[in-house]
């Protein structure tokens, strides 16, 4: 969290070491800090794990179709799922963030963890090559990749509410945030799900709005009788 983030320790961390350590100091580089910064590498480095993450799934599940494929990939490119690698390498303490950000904790927020994740992978791809490149993510991702299942392919719980609804043509469900309570840096946010249409309305909670909302969503969902509780 400071201009000068111990670039060793966060190499041994991640398991590369950079041939030109520059490379990795701008991959911390939040916009808030300064005109020089991560985001083209973030976009560099979104599409690389996006290629990475594609042929291992392609390779490993050969009887998948196309959107069950597409499923898994984007459970493992998430932002939270990347959010977490971050946090496995406590890398917020090596984020160089503006003096905003620093204030309310951006250092521990999931968009930014993850942004980060995705500039050090188009960081790494520039300082090696792709094959070297595609070797790291696989390393990181691989505890996570081992524990996939082609059986649990399931849309998240806003699509398939979606779905249910606009098959019977009833109109989508209108989603409300009720309250958020805590700091800046470590929110809970409560949302409501109303579907008009049928009279009905769900909670959930979340550290994140959009978690919330999934957790509201699939609350309906039960209530409609669509899923049982787990």
């Amino acid at each position: 969290m400071n201009s000068q983030p111990n670039l060793d320790e966060l190499q041994r961390r991640i398991g590369y070491q950079f041939k030109q350590p520059e490379r990795l100091l701008l991959a911390l580089t939040h916009r808030s800090f300064g005109n020089q910064n991560n985001e083209r590498l973030e976009f560099l480095g979104d599409s690389i794990v996006n290629m990475v993450i594609a042929e291992h799934l392609y390779q490993h599940f050969e009887k998948a179709r196309e959107g069950q494929l597409s499923r898994l990939r984007a459970r493992m490119v998430k932002g939270v799922t990347l959010a977490e690698i971050g946090r496995e390498f406590e890398l917020g303490k090596y984020l160089r963030l503006g003096s905003g950000e620093l204030k309310s904790g951006g250092f521990r927020r999931e968009s930014i963890l993850a942004d980060a994740i995705e500039s050090i992978i188009g960081a790494i791809y520039l300082d090696s090559d792709f094959y070297t490149c595609r070797e790291q993510v696989l390393r990181w991702f691989e505890h996570r990749l081992a524990r996939l299942d082609i059986q649990d392919t399931q849309k998240d719980p806003k699509t398939r509410l979606q779905e249910y609804l606009q098959s019977r043509q009833f109109p989508l469900p209108n989603y409300e945030v009720i309250s958020v309570d805590g700091e800046a840096h470590n929110q809970t946010f409560h949302v409501s799900c109303a579907l008009p249409s049928l009279d009905r309305k769900t909670t959930g909670t979340g550290s994140s709005r959009r978690v919330a909302e999934q957790q509201a969503a699939r609350n309906a969902l039960k209530q409609l009788g669509v899923e049982t509780e787990s």
